[in-house]
């Protein structure tokens, strides 16, 4: 039969760990046994002990602080603690230790440990080791670490997103868990961590300086009587049904470039082969053949930038049985999608490079590695398992 201890009694186990007991110690000093003890110190707070007989915390934190400290002081912390047991509301506490309420909420949703309890000891203990100067640095003789997020960047993970997947995959390991600050400083500082020197080049985009538009560029535009993109419905500004897609070109050197064509609500990318030029009667021919693949809901509209290379808009229109909208002129944010995607892309297709070397294969197998890439704005679901979600329901 499992013994039962009361909150109490884990509670002083916490307290003469932090204290300087070893954790076997305290166990057997509230009556639980060394393994019981264990489980509870690892779901107290994870801070590291001295494995031995002489047991503690390895930096435990001064008995207590000098006067006028900003942070919160032990004997506070201890009546957070006591608040916290009797149900107390932050407000309530707040005021018993002229604190705001918003401090005891913060202090308290920083602390709570992964078994929802509050315990005061540790939660002043890793406010020290958190002040503590130097910190160590996580990427530094972390070999598994550094070797996971240099096959994630080699993939072209940003380190945004590399930090939010160590998070998601080790959520109960702070040792594999780093922001994308950090990283960055490994590639940029060799002292503060151990990343491949390499990498730092996966970051670069080569952009050049925008060249500036005139004001007669679109004076002979083709999109006179085309529909602009404040005529598409609400449906579409809100991603809330499927179906409607954004477009543009990555143009390389000496006129090569591979259309590009994002679905607003999964963020799932087709790629045009355009081997011999980006003409309108080449791009019409390669949408409508790799569009028509698509199921009939899943064309509902398109929206494009106003370049030349969609003149021949309205056979693209009948063809697929959509309706094709156009930017406002010198106004790429209104496809913000694309926008990002063809910046993901620019990983495989760098500026200046000749995109006419690349086959139909290449492109399927970048779109495919790109659609399989999970997303955080699609809480880190990839593209390609959103569209599949949305052809099973059809």
């Amino acid at each position: 039969m499992v013994k039962l201890f009361p909150v109490n009694a884990r509670t002083e186990f916490v307290d003469l760990v932090c204290a300087g007991w070893s954790v076997i110690g305290a166990a057997r000093r509230v009556g639980a046994s060394g393994g019981t003890g264990t489980n509870w110190w690892a779901q107290s707070g994870q801070m590291t002990v001295r494995m031995s007989n002489v047991g503690g915390l390895l930096d435990p934190a001064p008995s207590a602080e000098g006067p006028g400290e900003r942070g919160l002081s032990q004997a506070e912390r201890g009546m957070i603690q006591m608040g916290r047991r009797c149900g107390m509301s932050y407000s309530e506490i707040g005021a018993a230790i002229g604190r705001n309420k918003s401090v005891v909420w913060r202090e308290v949703k920083r602390n709570t440990s992964p078994d929802g309890v509050y315990y005061a000891s540790v939660a002043h203990a890793r406010a020290h080791q958190g002040r503590r100067r130097p910190k160590p640095l996580k990427l530094v003789d972390n070999e598994a670490l550094c070797s996971l997020i240099a096959v994630w960047m080699d993939d072209g993970w940003s380190p945004k997103l590399i930090s939010s997947m160590l998070a998601f995959y080790f959520a109960d390991d702070q040792t594999m868990q780093v922001s994308h600050e950090t990283i960055y400083q490994a590639l940029y500082v060799q002292s503060r961590g151990s990343l491949r020197a390499d990498l730092a080049e996966k970051l670069s985009l080569k952009r050049k300086q925008r060249v500036p538009h005139t004001a007669d560029r679109y004076k002979n535009s083709p999109y006179k009587e085309a529909f602009k993109i404040s005529d598409r419905p609400a449906e579409v500004q809100d991603r809330a049904v499927p179906g409607h897609w954004e477009g543009d070109l990555i143009i390389g050197c000496d006129g090569t470039a591979i259309g590009t064509l994002v679905e607003r609500s999964t963020r799932f990318t087709i790629l045009l082969h355009l081997p011999e030029d980006h003409s309108a009667e080449t791009v019409a021919a390669a949408m409508i053949q790799e569009m028509g693949k698509l199921p009939d809901h899943l064309r509902r509209s398109i929206t494009w930038d106003r370049g030349t290379e969609l003149a021949e808009y309205a056979q693209i229109q009948t063809a697929l049985e959509t309706t094709l909208y156009f930017c406002d002129p010198h106004s790429p944010w209104q496809r913000g999608s694309n926008e990002n995607t063809n910046r993901l892309l620019r990983f495989w297709f760098e500026k200046g490079s000749d995109l006419s070397v690349h086959t139909p294969e290449d492109l399927r197998l970048v779109a495919a590695k790109l659609n399989r890439r999970p997303r955080p704005t699609l809480n880190l679901e990839t593209p390609a398992t959103r569209l599949n979600q949305l052809l099973t329901a059809a």
